[in-house]
């Protein structure tokens, strides 16, 4: 995050000495983006944060992303993947390419420690409750939220009893961020734009892990590694800087509207290398007096769209099989838009009833394994069967 804060115990200066009860140093860990010239953050623990007893292959090959070829509309059906439990060790990738993946999660029980040293990565929550554990201190979560991991931030996913927490998770290569254009060239959040540090939620309480010989998995652009810490890296006492982890809930998030239909730009909510993000939350729709409020048919030619229907309506989609949970996606080279009958229905509404995640891409994304098996095979007809059926009913 481009602002300054600090949690618990810390020097007066940096890089100076800082010393325990027992008169021995503090170890001081820098944690820096972009060769240490972006945001940084210090942390101060009570042990060597590198003080590792093992080194391991982790075996957990990731399901092979191929094309989407032939080329193809998707729905997928992420409720009908039949895993569960950790949110690490057993999450479903479903879409990727080398700058972003997209991984769909049920979990059951506190995950692993794990780090990713590849690149940020976002979660947002579907349902159940839980807390997300990180050596800058923890983030309570629930519906509605995301959580924004800064890279090689160890952490750990927990579940409150008797929940599942569903999580949609994005993995970038590279750092998450508010769009640049919503913030000053000091880092502030402007005024006008949708949210601002007032809605954002970073760690207050730091955590504290105890034990020794403490597995941690890594993601590496090769797969995954299991270092076994002589220390529990739960041990900061206090830390500060700029970069750490984050949440907002997409319920404070405050729409863009107009007269007419404003394109996805104006509901953005992240950017990173490779790809956007935005949301679409309730809303007034369009007010011109012969405004039709919904999106026209488009084709975004430099992207691949995919949209997570996340709680409430799905208007344009009505009759397709599309509802709470279900993942588009819109290829580059796809015209799409309404399906038939939902144009009709749209004119004369005054307000949108819905919570919509989107994932823009740069590249054309791939698809795995997991995703085709919950792929509804009718769905890039249904424009045409939909037709058919209006047109005769």
């Amino acid at each position: 995050m481009p602002y300054f804060t600090r949690v618990g115990e810390v020097p007066r200066k940096r890089h100076t000495v800082f010393r325990q009860s027992d008169g021995s140093l503090f170890w001081e860990e820098l944690i820096g983006e972009e060769g240490f010239v972006g945001d940084t953050s210090l942390l101060y623990h009570r042990n060597p944060p590198s003080a590792i007893t093992a080194i391991e292959r982790v075996d957990a090959p990731e399901d092979e992303l191929v094309p989407n070829d032939p080329m193809t509309p998707l729905h997928l059906q992420p409720h009908q993947l039949p895993g569960k439990g950790d949110a690490v060790l057993d999450r479903f990738l479903l879409l990727g390419n080398d700058e972003v993946r997209i991984y769909y999660a049920v979990a059951t029980q506190d995950s692993t420690l794990y780090k990713n040293s590849v690149g940020d990565e976002l979660a947002y929550v579907e349902s159940g409750r839980g807390v997300l554990e990180t050596t800058f201190g923890k983030l309570d979560l629930t519906e509605g939220d995301y959580a924004i991991v800064p890279t090689s931030t160890i952490h750990r996913w927990t579940v409150a009893d008797g929940e599942e927490l569903r999580l949609l998770f994005v993995q970038a290569v590279g750092h998450i961020n508010p769009p640049s254009r919503y913030l000053s060239t000091g880092g502030q959040f402007l005024e006008g734009t949708p949210y601002c540090e007032l809605d954002i939620r970073r760690p207050e309480e730091l955590v504290r892990g105890e034990g020794t010989h403490v597995p941690v998995v890594v993601r590496t652009r090769t797969g995954l590694t299991r270092h076994v810490h002589k220390h529990h890296p739960f041990d900061v006492v206090g830390w500060h800087g700029g970069m750490y982890p984050w949440a907002f809930s997409i319920f404070d998030f405050e729409p863009v509207t107009g007269s007419l239909h404003q394109p996805p730009p104006a509901h953005q909510t992240f950017e990173a290398p490779g790809f956007v993000m935005c949301n679409f939350v309730p809303r007034l729709l369009d007010y011109h007096p012969e405004a039709v409020p919904i999106p026209p048919f488009h084709s975004n030619v430099d992207s691949d769209e995919v949209l997570f229907y996340a709680k409430g309506a799905a208007n344009t989609r009505r009759g397709t099989g599309v509802g709470i949970g279900s993942i588009t996606v819109h290829p580059a080279g796809f015209i799409h838009g309404p399906h038939p009958g939902n144009v009709e229905r749209s004119i004369g509404l005054q307000r949108a009833d819905e919570y919509q995640v989107m994932v823009d891409t740069h590249r054309p994304l791939l698809v795995s394994a997991a995703a085709r098996s919950v792929f509804d095979a009718e769905y890039p007809f249904t424009w045409a069967t939909l037709e058919e059926k209006n047109s005769s009913a």
